[in-house]
């Protein structure tokens, strides 16, 4: 038992002094069904939660998030963090993080939707990590299971 917490112990000091500005996720719906009906309640609920759980990983994982709140102004003339040409690292850089951490759920259609996350150094925007995969199905159980495994297999697999 004492090996087992110390292991867990050891695996979330790797982190510990290494500061993350975590900006969300965008949801890009270039859905037809969406473009009729309006931005969905549901899926609103789905962002959210993914949010949540990266945030949580990454806590547990002992990186240290940041309050981007500082930098809202900033923050909000941008439509979409993931895809700004650097303005997150540059952001993530003047709040004093190591990195930045954003992503995006882009709703192709009710069926096929894509989730990214993408880890970047925060000075140099370079990407240290990263995710992509497709999802078929709009429901909170395909959101889910889609990020998890772009968390366990591309964040934060075995080997580290």
């Amino acid at each position: 038992m004492r090996l087992i917490l110390l292991a867990l112990f050891a695996a979330t000091a790797v982190h510990a002094e290494e500061r993350v500005a975590f900006f969300g996720l965008t949801l890009l719906d270039t859905s037809l069904q969406s473009s009729a009906a309006g931005d969905s309640a549901a899926e609103l609920a789905r962002l959210t939660g993914l949010e949540r759980m990266v945030a949580e990983r990454f806590a547990a994982e002992g990186y240290t998030l940041i309050d981007v709140e500082p930098a809202r102004k900033e923050i909000d003339r941008v439509v979409n963090l993931a895809k700004c040409y650097g303005c997150d690292t540059r952001i993530a850089a003047g709040l004093g993080a190591e990195y930045s951490l954003v992503g995006e759920v882009q709703k192709v259609s009710d069926l096929i939707l894509a989730i990214n996350l993408q880890l970047r150094d925060a000075e140099s925007g370079e990407m240290v990590k990263g995710g992509v995969v497709d999802i078929r199905g709009n429901t909170d159980e395909s959101w889910q299971r889609g990020m998890r495994y772009i968390l366990k297999n591309r964040f934060f697999t075995e080997e580290e």
